[in-house]
């Protein structure tokens, strides 16, 4: 999925595509310009170590590395976690799989059991029958994957009383639990619970700064103090090792302390903006799958076509199927712009009904 080759600025579009397009704040600007500096791969970058250490104290774990990526926070997981031929359990539309350009073959080299779910949430009875040990003919299960909140599942939260169950099904197996918690906080602020409830039942946790929270760039991979440490190899291994990186943390350490309680408004928008949409002509949602910042959109229409004509109006988002749009609220669209969006959703359902 990509853009258009304009600034979506320039034409004054509200973007709906994903709340990765977010601009950074004045304050994470400022940040910037006033942090300490030093070169991270060498170890040295106070404001680097300062952001690792938050986000390892806020998710509970012994240690947490910066990275440039969501994707590369996963694909550092598996492989800091997995030996080559090992086995990973994962939802069957995790991001992992669908959207990593295939990195847990390529990179870590794990064969992955993929297995149905409730928006993106895997039966844990199910979970466990597919752990495997491992003997001559048959790979041992090294991890279980778990996605909170679900990208596929238009931003679907997994219980915690399953988080529980992954965990203690880890436990009895000897099977450390990842979890690509991209979207995590907001899960926790829909939860009304901190972020730790939920990630004190994984091994492991790469979250993304450059999403909700509104940061430029970057994600935290958090876990034990020696998975880090093999996390860290990776990440020189694969190019991610950056110097002055500083200038980025800083934004994250804004993100941390300043935006994960906004998360909220993003939330309360995607459900005014669902109860309108829900209601025109050519168009339904689902109500009860608006649990965080995105709103699924089913179309009468070829969710494509709904997309050259919004994109007329001034809507940009993304078809996700054959027949449904995929919105997310993001901390660049305030109540003005969901009212823009309405209107225009408003105005192209009225013109296809009535021609």
């Amino acid at each position: 999925m990509y853009s258009p080759s304009f600034p979506a600025e320039s034409r004054n579009f509200v973007d709906l595509r994903s709340d990765t397009v977010t601009r950074p704040t004045p304050e994470m600007f400022e940040a910037m310009l006033n942090a300490p500096l030093g070169d991270d791969v060498l170890g040295d970058d106070p404001t680097v170590i300062q952001l690792e250490e938050l986000a390892a104290k806020m998710t509970g774990k012994e240690a947490g590395l910066f990275v440039p990526s969501g994707t590369m926070g996963n694909q550092l997981a598996l492989a800091s976690q997995c030996d080559r031929g090992d086995a990973i359990i994962i939802e069957e539309q995790a991001h992992i799989i669908y959207y990593e350009v295939g990195a847990p073959a390529l990179l870590a080299g794990v064969v992955t059991f993929t297995l149905p779910s409730e928006r993106g949430a895997m039966d844990p009875e199910n979970v466990e029958r597919h752990v495997l040990k491992r003997d001559l003919h048959t790979p041992g299960t090294s991890l279980i994957c778990l996605e909170n909140t679900h990208n596929r599942g238009g931003g679907s939260i997994i219980p915690l009383e399953w988080m529980r169950e992954y965990r203690a099904i880890g436990e009895r197996h000897g099977v450390k639990v990842h979890l690509d918690g991209a979207r995590v906080f907001n899960a926790a602020v829909a939860l009304g619970v901190p972020v730790v409830d939920i990630t004190e039942n994984v091994d492991s946790v790469n979250f993304c700064l450059s999403k909700g929270l509104r940061s430029p760039i970057g994600s935290l991979l958090c876990s034990s103090q020696e998975t880090i440490d093999k996390a860290r190899i990776w990440r020189k291994r694969l190019g991610g090792g950056m110097r002055q990186a500083g200038i980025l943390a800083a934004c994250g350490i804004v993100s941390l302390t300043q935006m994960v309680d906004r998360l909220a408004d993003d939330h309360a928008r995607a459900k005014r903006l669902a109860e309108s949409i829900g209601t025109l002509p050519g168009l339904s949602v689902d109500l009860s799958t608006v649990e965080t910042n995105m709103v699924l959109v089913n179309t009468e229409a070829p969710a494509t076509d709904w997309r050259a004509w919004l994109g007329e109006a001034g809507v940009l988002c993304f078809p996700v199927a054959a027949h449904r749009l995929r919105l997310v609220l993001h901390g660049d669209i305030d109540d003005d712009c969901v009212t823009r969006a309405i209107e225009s959703f408003g105005e192209v359902s009225h013109r296809c009904t009535h021609t």
